[in-house]
Formats: C-alpha cells, sequence, structure tokens
C-alpha cells in the first residue's frame, strides 16, 4: 500500500507527525507532500526537527495568498507529483486546500 501524506500549514505538520510515525513503525511506503503554505522556519522547518520528522518527498511551495490562489496553486503543483506515486490513499487533516488532490483520484482519508 502507498499513501501520501499531504500537509502544508503547522497545525498539520503536528496532527500528522503520529501518522509519520507510525508509517515509519510498520515499514508502510509513504511519502510526506508539503504545500508550503506555511513555509518559514518557525512556521514549518522548526516543527519537522522538533518532532523529529524526515523532510518532505515533494514540496509544492505555494506561499502566501487567499484560499482561492492557494488552491489553485496546489492543484495545479501536484500534477507534477510522478504519478508513479499515486497513492493508494491520501491522508490529510481538514480543513486543508490540499486535501483537493482527490481530483487526481486519490482516495482520501480525512
Amino acid at each position: 500500500m502507498t499513501i501520501a501524506i499531504i500537509l502544508g500549514t503547522r497545525p498539520e505538520i503536528i496532527k500528522m507527525a503520529p501518522v509519520i510515525r507510525e508509517c515509519q513503525r510498520r515499514g508502510l511506503d509513504y511519502s510526506i507532500i508539503h504545500t508550503g503554505q506555511h513555509y518559514s522556519y518557525q512556521m514549518d522547518r522548526i516543527f519537522f526537527e522538533q518532532l523529529e520528522l524526515p523532510q518532505p518527498d515533494h514540496n509544492l511551495d505555494v506561499g502566501s495568498g487567499n484560499h482561492g490562489e492557494q488552491t489553485g496553486r496546489i492543484l495545479a503543483d501536484l500534477e507534477g507529483v510522478p504519478m508513479a506515486e499515486r497513492p493508494d490513499i491520501a491522508p490529510f487533516e481538514q480543513p486543508l486546500q490540499g486535501c483537493n488532490a482527490g481530483n487526481r483520484g486519490w482516495p482520501l482519508i480525512g
């Protein structure tokens, strides 16, 4: 089973940390897709470091903007994630503009 963990903000990093750890513990095939909505050290990297999480496999670097702009960038940039990495499931924390990965036909769990 392939899992794509989608996150992009400080709260999502914190809330998805146990999911990432469980994937590691079970030896599951997973990847982390970071939307890049929070990108400063204080709102992003520090949490990966303190929670001892691996760096994301993909970073969409969408940056700031209104909800529509961010959602549009996320949808467009998800197209750049190789289809060879098409997940069986994609867990996410709501609300997340990145959950629009469902438009790629990924089974979402939120």
